[in-house]
């Protein structure tokens, strides 16, 4: 029998995440203005088109403001990006965003 021994880690650890309150859906189906924001890593250029379809037809007349009016969450100038955001996402007078982070 050997002496040795094996520190081991659970995988099932107790989780240290704060939950985050969700804003409510919209109680309507009229038309919105819908901004998206991507960190131009994985796949938003394929998968936004799909999205912005989707809430077309389930939002008649809506308007999508594209990830390109944002700018890059994940670039060399992502903390002045996310910082101007709040006031970017006001002057393009959106009612909600989509948010594409790669995986």
């Amino acid at each position: 029998m050997s002496d040795d021994r094996y520190d081991v880690l659970w995988p099932l650890a107790r989780s240290t995440e704060v939950g985050v309150a969700m804003n409510a859906r919209f109680a309507d189906t009229k038309a919105k203005r819908i901004g998206f924001i991507w960190d131009y890593v994985f796949r938003g250029d394929h998968m936004f088109p799909l999205i912005q379809a989707g809430l077309a037809e389930k939002y008649p007349g809506s308007e999508f403001v594209p990830y390109t009016a944002f700018g890059n969450a994940h670039g060399h100038d992502e903390r002045e990006m996310l910082a101007a955001l709040p006031e970017r996402l006001r002057a393009e007078k959106v009612d909600a965003v989509v948010v594409g982070v790669g995986a």
